[in-house]
């Protein structure tokens, strides 16, 4: 079995798989550093985790206690944000790598100091324990430099200024769910209240909406989405950064248009600012839709998944009308799972002895 962690800045997740990317059982710890509450299985306790190597211990010893000791794991696995320019491939937590992750952490300050938060708890919990790593940004390290690079000086894309995109994992396990079945010319859309697509040919990613951050491309639940650099400055001077910084990234978006980044509530109501944010958020997909099929050069099927892909079908069907002089073309509807794909990557890096 494989138990896999994803380390959030208040949180820790896990969820053990077996051989066949079964699902055993999964659990949270909310609330770090105050009360909050241990989730596993069926049953919610309250707890107050001092931080994600005490989080840790309380859920491995709630994972024993329901049959599952340490010693029942073959590896560990983990989700890290960011691997930079580097790291584009699952890999084996050895201190060369670890090193690597850390010296990326400009590029994903927020996510991935938390994420290896979780390797350090284990690794002193567990030292004989092999760690195994994926990395959100690694399927789209197939994009061409065309794709990637910024019209920058050097200097700046030398120093990691760049497109890199995100969301990866659940695109890769898309692609990993779809088989023999998958489409040459497939364009996936990941919407949650982070929200990106992704034109995939032929398994490989060729194109993304997202960029530099998760800030970037399609409207988002509390982000803005692509805003001019020149706005940004401006906005800045009178904010100051960190502000701008919060307000982009969690006061903008459906929150911003509507008062509320709940696409359920919105699709509930009946007034004008949600209508309008309803629509501003499938006409935005849309349109970077019809970018990436320039990209990968045609369009077999489409493919929706995350919170919102997956349970709003007005959502769906408001941006594949907007689509619809594409023809027509065939729809799916996937269950996002990056655990799944984070313990998929672990088991074929076992597999080939690393």
């Amino acid at each position: 079995m494989i138990l896999v962690l994803n380390a959030g800045s208040s949180s820790l997740k896990i969820e053990v798989f077996d051989e066949g990317l079964i699902s055993i059982i999964s659990g949270r710890v909310t609330n770090l550093g105050t009360v909050g509450e241990l989730r596993l299985g069926g049953a919610t306790s309250q707890v107050a985790a001092r931080d994600h190597a005490h989080a840790l211990e309380l859920m491995l010893g709630g994972l024993a206690e329901a049959g599952f000791p340490l010693a029942s794991f073959a590896a560990a696995a983990h989700r890290i944000v960011h691997g930079g320019a580097v790291l584009t491939q699952p890999a084996r937590l050895r201190p060369p790598v670890i090193a690597t992750i850390e010296s990326v952490i400009p590029l994903a300050p927020l996510h991935n100091p938390n994420n290896l938060a979780g390797v350090y708890a284990l690794q002193q919990l567990a030292p004989e324990l092999p760690q195994y790593c994926s990395f959100g940004t690694a399927f789209h390290a197939t994009n061409p430099e065309v794709a990637t690079r910024y019209a920058i000086p050097q200097v700046h894309h030398d120093a990691g200024i760049r497109r890199y995109g995100f969301h990866g994992l659940s695109y890769a396990n898309l692609v990993a769910d779809f088989g023999d079945a998958l489409p040459a010319h497939l364009l996936a859309f990941h919407l949650g209240n982070g929200a990106s697509l992704c034109a995939i040919r032929n398994g490989k990613s060729i194109a993304t909406s997202m960029g530099y951050s998760p800030l970037s491309g399609l409207t988002m639940g509390t982000r803005s989405g692509d805003i001019d650099g020149a706005a940004v400055l401006r906005i800045s001077k009178s904010l100051g950064e960190d502000d701008t910084d919060r307000m982009l990234n969690k006061n903008s978006g459906l929150q911003a248009l509507a008062g509320d980044n709940n696409m359920k509530t919105l699709l509930e109501r009946e007034d004008d600012a949600a209508k309008f944010a309803v629509e501003h958020f499938c006409y935005w997909a849309a349109r970077h839709a019809g970018s990436a099929v320039v990209a990968m050069g045609g369009l077999d099927a489409v493919a929706f998944t995350g919170g919102i892909g997956e349970n709003a079908a007005p959502i769906r069907e408001r941006i594949m009308e907007l689509l619809s002089f594409f023809g027509d073309v065939p729809v799916h509807v996937m269950a996002a799972d990056e655990e799944k794909q984070i313990a998929r990557d672990a088991f074929a890096l076992i597999a080939e002895g690393r």
